[in-house]
């Protein structure tokens, strides 16, 4: 069987018009909106590439001195975490001036958050001086029969002096009766040698390391009114 088909004489078929379009003329929506993406790919592109090259800041750590302290401490003593303005409770490295202007070293940071480093710091100085085990954190649980307190006063480098500026004021409360029973202010000061963060770093180090050994020398020495034991459970 064969099958003959006509084309419509009233639809004339259509050519393309092989003659380019003139200059001013506008380029298809599709072409538009194809363009449109291109370049919202290549911004994009731009700013991850701006992004990526900012340079990561150099982290350090505080170190805990092996000074030995002379005698024992009398009690149990919990070390709780310094109070610090929000200046002074980042990772930042502060610079301060003589009018009392703040900034900060964008390429150093330390490694936690200042409080919680020196926190730590400050009971590794404990033990480290052979008071492993009349030390904690009030978090452990431990009974205590004092809590250590403290807030970081000052801990940034000062100009025009260029110092290392460490100034740490520290309380020793009766876990009894919530009476403070000694306190005092512990400084430190270190010439730093350049303003940038390796020499920040290390003057600060060195400043906190011989503020923490006073500290540990100074509660050793302070009369620790001792928890009474409990006695023993009267056999039936």
């Amino acid at each position: 069987m064969l099958f003959i088909f006509r084309a419509d004489p009233a639809r004339p078929l259509r050519r393309r018009d092989p003659t380019p379009a003139p200059a001013g003329a506008r380029a298809p929506a599709r072409g538009r909106a194809k363009s449109a993406r291109f370049a919202a790919v290549g911004l994009l592109a731009a700013l991850a590439a701006a992004c990526s090259s900012t340079p990561t800041p150099t982290t350090y750590d505080l170190t805990a001195p092996t000074g030995r302290a002379r005698g024992a401490l009398a009690g149990q003593v919990l070390v709780a975490e310094p109070v610090a303005v929000q200046a002074l409770s980042g990772q930042q490295i502060l610079v301060k001036d003589a009018s009392g202007s703040i900034s900060f070293l964008g390429n150093g940071q330390w490694a936690d958050n200042l409080p919680r480093l020196v926190q730590a710091r400050l009971i590794h100085t404990f033990e480290n001086s052979s008071q492993l085990k009349a030390v904690a954190r009030p978090s452990t649980g431990a009974a205590g029969d004092v809590q250590l307190i403290s807030e970081i006063r000052s801990f940034q480098i000062a100009t025009p002096a260029n110092e290392a500026e460490v100034e740490i004021s520290a309380k020793v409360v009766s876990d009894q009766n919530g009476r403070i029973i000694a306190g005092r202010i512990f400084r430190g000061r270190v010439p730093v040698t350049a303003i940038d963060a390796p020499n920040a770093a290390r003057a600060l180090d060195e400043a906190l390391s011989g503020v923490m050994l006073e500290i540990v020398r100074w509660t050793g020495g302070v009369p620790v009114p001792v928890r009474p034991t409990e006695p023993p459970p009267a056999e039936g």
